[in-house]
Order: structure tokens, then sequence, then C-alpha cells
């Protein structure tokens, strides 16, 4: 391969994993926004939310298209990378589609999300934020420890939406419109909270060589257990009982 052809392909693969990383900033910042938009209702913030999605799906698409072509002279190093970069991405872009699909129906209730929801799912972001912030250090420093540590943190959001759940679940208020509006918007960022693990998952498989997920899914289930016989239970000390953790 002549010198400029090869630097060509550097260069472009250099570019997908710099977009990679970008991508991670702009999800972070969606989930500020939406932050923003739950405490304060601010319309900057759903705007904002909206052109992250928007940015997103553009890097994700541009990814797809021409992460192939960077693959096909790659060392399996480079194979790896590119990988991850494309694995990561993905994972943003649904981020992104969650977060956004939660300041869509923020914009159409017709009432206020009330206190101790509003409470949850501001900490739920937060904790979420955070997540894709030391994320983004770990892919950018190749650190398997860091990431290892956001991989606990998931277990915070778990934890806030259990509470969301048994607290919409116990009041009997289940099949109200406004009930199923937080309980969508929880389960959205539990289910983003899960692909911020899957990044942080994919550094370590990035690091270290080897996937974690098989035995996290172990406990991803036991948690998602805990929580179909909490509401089952027909005292809320028997709910508490099935949460408590080791």
């Amino acid at each position: 391969m002549v010198p400029k052809a090869k630097a060509q392909e550097t260069g472009k693969k250099q570019e997908l994993i710099r977009l990679s990383l970008q991508a991670c900033l702009i999800a972070k910042d969606a989930v500020r926004n939406l932050a923003d938009a739950l405490s304060n209702g601010s319309a900057m913030a759903f705007l904002a939310v909206n052109d992250c999605e928007k940015e997103l799906d553009e890097i994700d698409q541009y990814i797809d298209e021409h992460i192939a072509e960077a693959i096909l002279n790659a060392s399996a190093l480079e194979v790896r990378e590119l990988l991850a970069c494309l694995k990561f991405t993905i994972d943003l872009e649904r981020i992104g589609d969650l977060v956004h699909d939660i300041v869509v129906r923020l914009r159409t209730r017709g009432e206020s999300v009330p206190p101790p929801d509003l409470k949850d799912l501001v900490q739920m972001t937060l904790v979420l934020e955070q997540m894709l912030d030391r994320t983004y250090g770990a892919y950018c420093t190749r650190d398997a420890e860091a990431a290892l540590a956001i991989l606990k943190t998931d277990a915070d959001i778990d934890r806030l939406r259990n509470s969301v759940f048994l607290r919409h679940v116990g009041s009997g208020e289940d099949g109200t419109s406004a009930s199923i509006d937080v309980l969508m918007m929880t389960q959205s960022l539990e289910r983003a909270g899960d692909h911020a693990k899957n990044l942080a998952e994919e550094v370590c498989h990035l690091t270290e060589g080897h996937s974690l997920r098989h035995l996290l899914d172990r406990d991803k289930e036991d948690e998602d257990t805990s929580l179909t016989l909490a509401m089952k239970g027909r005292s809320p000390r028997m709910r508490a009982k099935a949460f408590r953790r080791p």
C-alpha cells in the first residue's frame, strides 16, 4: 500500500474514533438538558435535546456507512478499536432517542410531574450524566478500572426506578394516564442507564480483551426478579425486604 493511501486510511479510522467520542459528549449534553427540562420546564432545554438527538443520528449514520471500509485493511488491534467505536455509537444514539422520547412526553403532559417522582427522575438523570462523563474519560484513557466503577453506578438508577414503580403500583394509580407517563419516563431512563452500562462494558472489553456482559446480565436478572416480587407483595415491609441489598 502506498504511503498516501495508508495515511488516508489511518485518518479515516481516527476520524471515526473521534466521532464516537464526540457522540459521548453530545449524549451527556442531552441528559444535562433533560434534567433542566424536568426541573424548570425550560423551552431551550427541549430544543437542545432535540438538536442533540439529530446530531447523534447523523454520527451514527456516518459511522455505519464508513466502518466497513475502515476495517478492511485494519490490524487486529485497530479492528477491535473500530468495533468498539461502532458499538459505542449505537448505544449513544439509543440514549439520545430515549432522552428525546422523555422530553416529548413532558411537553405533551397536561400536568406537572408530582414532586416525589420529579425528585427521583432528576436524580436518575444526574446519575446517568455522571456515567456518561466517566465513560468518556475511561474510553479516552483506556482505563478498565474506571469502567468497572461505572458499572456499579447503574444499580443506583435501578433503585430509583424501583422506588418510582413501587410508589405508583402500591398507590393503585398505575392505570391513570398521568401515572403511566411517569412510569414510561422512568423506564426510559432506566434503559438509558443500561446503554450507558454497555459503554462501560465495551471499554473493559477493548482494554482487557474479554467481555463482562454475561456475568452482569445475571446480576440484572436478579434485580428485576426482586422488583417483580416486591410488586406482588401485600405489605410495604415485604417490598422493602425484597430490595434490601447485602
